[in-house]
């Protein structure tokens, strides 16, 4: 079993206020989780209308396929026209039990 933390850091150069803001990532944390089903939530940057960091944690079977479930997660969120994917680090934790 691997336990997959990462963490996405996004400029969303169109946000103009925080409402703006909430609106794009609300609609990006509701699609990573229908699709993946893994936890997500935006970490840091609360105050700041065009910056914003989500965190993600997921359980996968082997390290082959968290890799792939991060890249997928990955894949989607830069995807995201309003919002530029600006560092991305995943984690691994193998041999968990």
């Amino acid at each position: 079993m691997v336990v997959g933390v990462s963490i996405f850091e996004l400029h969303l150069p169109g946000a103009r206020s925080l409402k703006q803001k909430r609106k794009v990532i609300k609609g990006l944390i509701d699609r990573v989780h229908n699709r993946f089903r893994v936890s997500i939530s935006e970490t840091d940057y609360h105050d700041l209308h065009q910056r914003s960091e989500i965190s993600i944690a997921a359980i996968a079977r082997s390290a082959h396929d968290g890799e792939r479930l991060m890249n997928s997660i990955r894949d989607l969120i830069d995807s995201e026209p309003a919002a530029q994917l600006t560092m991305w680090d995943p984690q691994y934790m193998e041999g968990i039990r």
